[in-house]
């Protein structure tokens, strides 16, 4: 006798959940990386107390010291994070910045003060929005140039006035980087949604198919079992009777549900290993199995279907002869497989048991998903299921099964 293999349990377990999908925080972008802004920042800050004069405890050199100080200071907060600086507190601070390097290079008569004002009009591109951006570099070109052009003695400051103006132009750069960033930032945050709705989908699908395989599972032993357990019950009630007959009888019911039960599961489990089930040779071997082999009737142009229709046909067909065997057993069977241009229709029919009515209950010891179940397997796929005895025509008076499947 086959044995039943288990369903790998890799096959339901659920992708691992990722701190994105926790809501722990998005991924990092991509920024400049630290050593980078010491590199720049630092050579200037040196270069500015080399050669900036003049620069003392009194007069104008603590002046220029003091200036010195608030432009390094300005130039080393390059390295807060966007996100600890509001935007407000940035443009006041690159303010004050811009001031202070104008007001530099015009307090000291030597030095590299300039540079100040070129590394702060770059940043401003990269640390605020792109109007207030050009607005302020724009101010800092003119405070620059107007400090050059007013300065005091012809010695003193060799740059011209035409050089302050360039002192804005660095904005540019600055720009062009904000921009940059944004896009990748921009990227990975589609990625990591992209990555986030595959792997919500993937969840859903997996918990839609252990919710199918729950079904067709307890499709199988509920049925099986209750009417196993029925008969063995009944049998143990006869033994006290002393009726020997009976207790056979009742223990070859069992007998025989064991035998149907192993014939159900192994036609669920080999549909949960397969994605798609060949339906006419899968609905072939089922006709077989059950003693049936010439029961099928094909009409109309055979197309290929949805695993999903194949799969509820196949258990709806399954069900159908079922019951056949058990309300009209030996009777004859008659499959019909009807392909439409816009439906597919699935009849089961049987002639009834001798001395029976085409009258059936609904649902009885062992009559699996019964009719509710079919039902809802062909509502999951938006047609129609029919069940009862056929009024007219030649087979009237048999019991018939009909889903119509819309495609």
């Amino acid at each position: 006798m086959p044995y039943l293999q288990p369903v790998p349990a890799d096959h339901s377990a659920p992708p691992p959940v990722t701190d994105t999908e926790r809501g722990t925080g998005a991924r990092p972008v991509p920024e400049q990386d630290p050593r980078v802004q010491w590199v720049a920042t630092l050579p200037v800050i040196v270069a500015g107390a080399a050669t900036i004069r003049p620069m003392g405890l009194s007069g104008r050199g603590l002046a220029v010291a003091a200036l010195f100080a608030v432009n390094a200071a300005s130039l080393l907060a390059r390295r807060l994070p966007e996100r600890r600086v509001p935007p407000r507190v940035a443009l006041v601070w690159l303010t004050l910045g811009i001031v202070a390097a104008a007001a530099l290079i015009g307090v000291s008569s030597s030095g590299t003060g300039y540079l100040f004002a070129f590394f702060l009009a770059g940043h401003i591109g990269y640390r605020l929005e792109t109007r207030p951006a050009l607005v302020l570099a724009g101010t800092c070109s003119l405070l620059c140039a107007a400090v050059l052009y007013l300065s005091p003695g012809p010695g003193e400051h060799p740059l011209t006035w035409a050089f302050g103006l360039a002192t804005g132009v660095p904005v540019l750069v600055g720009i062009v980087n904000r921009t940059h960033r944004r896009a990748v930032g921009a990227a990975i945050e589609a990625a990591a949604s992209a990555e986030r709705a595959a792997r919500a989908e993937a969840r859903t699908a997996v918990l839609s198919e252990r919710g199918r395989i729950a079904r067709d599972v307890h499709d199988v032993l509920a049925h099986s079992l209750a009417g196993i357990n029925m008969q063995l019950e009944l049998a143990d009630a006869l033994i006290a009777t002393g009726d020997m007959d009976k207790v056979r009888e009742a223990h070859d019911k069992a007998h025989d549900l064991v035998k149907e039960s192993l014939k159900q599961a192994q036609w669920t489990v080999h549909a949960l290993r397969e994605d798609t089930l060949p339906l006419l040779e899968s609905l072939t071997a089922m006709l077989t199995s059950s003693g049936h082999p010439d029961a099928l009737t094909v009409t109309g142009t055979v197309r290929e279907l949805p695993a999903q229709a194949v799969q509820n046909l196949l258990r709806i067909a399954q069900e159908a002869l079922t019951n056949a065997a058990r309300h009209a057993p030996g009777e004859a069977v008659e499959v019909e497989l009807a392909f439409a241009a816009a439906s597919i229709t699935l009849r089961v029919g049987n002639r009834p048991a001798p001395g029976k009515s085409g009258a059936r209950p609904a649902t009885g010891a062992g009559s699996g998903m019964g009719l509710i179940g079919m039902r809802e397997r062909v509502a999951l796929l938006g047609g129609t299921l029919t069940a009862g005895p056929v009024a007219e025509g030649p087979h009237r008076g048999d019991w018939q099964v009909e889903a119509v499947i819309p495609q």
